[in-house]
């Protein structure tokens, strides 16, 4: 799932046809019908040069994380910590996709949450960091045969896994369409991938394994369809991750040092064109290898914490950066599958079905200029404006803390 190599890299790709994934529009311009399953290689020539990190940091980071995920890990038994590994049973209807996988792809994830969003038939899906492919192998299935799902990833090892399985998945679900390519997330350009041709980009615990961040959410910005979403989960600090600590190779490929302060990244996605972040779930991470913590004790950084969160990030260009009050309401009508009750868009938006939500402007633009606007009526217009939107904004940690007093754990929300 985070892997990328040198200078010069081989990029071999292998295609099949898929529906989008989670949260983008349906893309009509793909049908499966004459794709068959092929391979190709790819030689890109240039050089990784971004202006936040000298090119060498990028390959020795590339170089890292490759060796680290494609050799010394051989399953997810392997990992140190729980920064790579998802909490708690995942819902029937992905239980239900990963029965179907095969069991060599699914020993190989490393992942730190869910990254399938909703109402995905049909869609394009790209799965940055798809490591062995299981996101992969899971979207395919919810997109069919009329949607299409990508993954990419940089490390030779778990690419093999997943183009080895393509055939059996293929047979599986009765069609085919996935494809997968060999390159780095910070060079996205030079794959074969269209400006503005994706629904949904989805990334699991991989974006933090990045040295060039900004170039990643760029990428991701420029090869969404409007309405679109990055769907991603990652891993997060409370604080500025000091060098002494980014140096560590373990605590990086474990997906720790190379987090992002929460505030930094919210900040960077305002600054590439995602206007408001959307948080959607989070839970502390927990460290409980002694070495790990010993390293990150000596460091002067035994209150730094980490956090595992969903965020999804819309593509629409109306958004605002602050929630504004335009006296405006959503009626939710309980047909978005599995959700006939109520509907969560994120952490803070529990939509219950036939009855009046009032909304900021930008919740009603996500809701009304994505594919979810057939599940809504909407209310009101951007006529008048009546100052910020009450209850939105608040400053702080946004995820949910876990503290020990007494012996007992409570969660705390800031």
């Amino acid at each position: 799932n985070k892997k990328k190599k040198k200078k010069k890299r081989t990029m071999k790709a292998t295609s099949l046809l898929f529906l989008p994934c989670s949260g983008f529009v349906v893309v009509h311009a793909f049908s499966p019908s004459g794709w068959m399953l092929k391979r190709k290689n790819l030689y890109p020539s240039t050089t990784a040069r971004f202006d936040n990190e000298p090119a060498l940091f990028i390959d020795e980071t590339h170089n890292s994380v490759s060796e680290y995920y494609g050799k010394t890990l051989s399953t997810s038994d392997d990992l140190k910590t729980n920064a790579c590994c998802t909490a708690g049973a995942p819902p029937q209807h992905i239980q239900d996709c990963l029965s179907n996988i095969h069991d060599t792809v699914k020993s190989k994830y490393y992942g730190c949450g869910l990254t399938i969003p909703d109402e995905m038939d049909g869609c394009t899906v790209l799965d940055l960091g798809c490591g062995a492919g299981r996101d992969v192998y899971i979207a395919s299935q919810l997109v069919g045969p009329k949607g299409r799902v990508i993954g990419v990833d940089m490390t030779p090892e778990q690419l093999q896994v997943a183009t080895d399985y393509q055939d059996y998945h293929a047979e599986r679900f009765g069609y085919s369409n996935t494809e997968f390519y060999k390159g780095f997330l910070e060079q996205l350009d030079e794959l074969p991938l269209e400006d503005n041709s994706v629904d949904i980009i989805i990334s699991n615990c991989v974006i933090n394994l990045c040295a060039d961040k900004e170039s990643v959410l760029k990428s991701c910005k420029r090869l969404l369809k409007p309405g679109g979403e990055l769907y991603f989960s990652d891993v997060y600090a409370s604080r500025r991750v000091p060098q002494t600590l980014k140096d560590n190779e373990v605590l990086w490929g474990e997906c720790l040092s190379g987090a992002l302060y929460w505030n930094d990244f919210e900040q960077l996605s305002k600054k590439v064109g995602f206007a408001d972040p959307r948080l959607v779930e989070d839970a502390p991470i927990t460290i409980n290898n002694d070495e790990m913590k010993r390293v990150i004790h000596e460091a002067g950084q035994g209150q730094l914490e980490f956090y595992s969160a969903t965020y999804r990030l819309y593509n629409l260009d109306q958004l605002e950066y602050d929630c504004e009050d335009y006296g405006q309401a959503v009626i939710y009508k309980g047909t978005i599958p599995r959700h006939p009750s109520t509907w969560y868009l994120d952490k803070h938006h529990c939509i219950e079905a036939n009855r009046i939500f009032p909304v900021c402007g930008n919740t009603y633009h996500m809701l009304k200029n994505t594919r979810f606007e057939p599940h809504f009526d909407f209310v009101g217009n951007f006529d008048t404006h009546f100052g910020p939107f009450e209850g939105c904004g608040a400053k702080g940690l946004p995820f949910t803390q876990i503290t020990t007093t007494n012996d007992q754990t409570k969660g705390a929300c800031c």
